[in-house]
């Protein structure tokens, strides 16, 4: 199944197809010479020049997102975005992209209850190492959303961005005629019980139409459905939810060490919108 995420990439210096060289070490191998090597927890560093401007994931965010994730916390959307790019994902040679895709855990649920093939992206390589160990069969690529996708047109059946930048264009390049982008986002009043204590910031008004608008020209729009999944935590899973999200960029370890003290459990709501677009 890796032999086949390869086929559809492209190497970022000239867009050249790859092969996969086997040995001590994977290497992805172009035509005209250009080589990649696989880091020994098996993810592949596609960055070119100056990589990229935006702040990665730390290894302690994503270490926490780990521990919630594991906790089955968020379960209940993994199981819902399997079931939703499942239909897309039904022909034997089906392909999904999953951009940003963290530590692969929502990649893993669509890999299981498909049986597609896989490729996951991110900027985060700590975010990639616990990716490359969870789907091994994907082909795991730190990469940059904002530039163009290291992959051929018309590749990939579907694409899947739970919490992450959007780059419409690209996306809509790789999906083959039909293909289906679903967009996992959060509703207003999305864990609001603890959004203020956590420095989480929260959800605004109109967001649907947003990113209704920002697919224009490229998705027609398809279904949505909304989620609500109640939840129950403890101090430190509190901890763990804001320090895995945007607020860990900017949480102190004593503020996190505070929320970690909180007595008792916490009650609150993650209210997530999955959204399906069909290329135009």
């Amino acid at each position: 199944m890796l032999s086949h995420a390869v086929a559809a990439l492209r190497c970022p210096v000239c867009q050249g197809t790859f092969q996969l060289r086997e040995g001590r070490q994977r290497t992805l191998a172009c035509e005209a010479g250009h080589l990649f090597d696989a880091a020994k927890q098996g993810y592949f560093n596609l960055l070119t020049g100056k990589g990229t401007v935006f702040e990665a994931d730390s290894a302690d965010m994503v270490a926490a997102r780990h521990r919630f994730l594991e906790a089955g916390h968020y379960s209940g959307l993994a199981r819902a975005l399997a079931q939703a790019a499942a239909g897309p994902l039904q022909r034997p040679d089906a392909l999904v992209l999953d951009a940003g895709t963290g530590t692969g855990h929502y990649l893993a649920a669509v890999l299981q209850m498909s049986g597609a093939t896989g490729i996951g992206v991110d900027i985060s390589k700590f975010a990639l190492r616990r990716a490359a160990r969870l789907n091994p069969q994907a082909a795991n690529l730190v990469w940059d959303i904002w530039r163009p996708l290291p992959m051929a047109d018309n590749t990939a059946d579907v694409v899947t961005v739970v919490f992450a930048p959007r780059n419409p264009a690209e996306f809509a390049r790789v999906l083959r005629p039909g293909g289906s982008l679903i967009v996992v986002t959060p509703r207003p009043g999305h864990l609001a019980e603890i959004a203020a204590r956590t420095g989480m910031l929260g959800i605004e008004e109109g967001k649907d139409e947003r990113l209704a608008e920002s697919m224009k020209g490229y998705f027609d729009s398809g279904t949505s459905q909304s989620l609500d999944l109640p939840l129950l935590l403890s101090g430190q899973e509190v901890a763990d939810l804001a320090y895995m999200g945007p607020a860990g960029h900017h949480l102190k370890r004593g503020e996190l060490a505070e929320l970690a003290t909180l007595e008792g459990s916490v009650a609150t709501t993650a209210k997530f919108r999955i959204s399906e677009f069909v290329v135009s």
